[in-house]
């Protein structure tokens, strides 16, 4: 039962966020620092998940094959690479660290 009252709070927060985000007017929305915010919050979310995934297990820090991935992802950014080339890279360089025991 306690599974089923967290499931119906989750969707009546979810429907007031929802209500809350329609009764913005849209003159707010429209000044330059809101568009700026929105335009960098999903870029900021995005690199806080890619490190928390990245350099954490439980509640520890952690430095191991996925930071070596990480970075041979950033690397092949830099060089321009097409996006399924960074994705390989990131995963041949993981598995390849960790298959060396790192």
């Amino acid at each position: 039962m306690n599974v089923w009252i967290a499931v119906g709070l989750t969707v009546l927060g979810c429907y007031a966020v929802k209500l809350a985000g329609l009764l913005v007017p849209a003159g707010a929305l429209e000044r330059p620092l809101v568009r700026r915010l929105a335009a960098l919050l999903p870029v900021a979310l995005l690199a806080a998940l890619t490190a928390q995934q990245t350099f954490s297990t439980g509640s520890a820090l952690v430095l191991d094959a996925r930071a070596a991935g990480l970075a041979a992802a950033a690397l092949a950014l830099l060089l321009r690479a097409p996006f399924l080339l960074v994705v390989a890279a990131a995963v041949v360089v993981t598995a390849g660290v960790r298959a060396l025991g790192g």
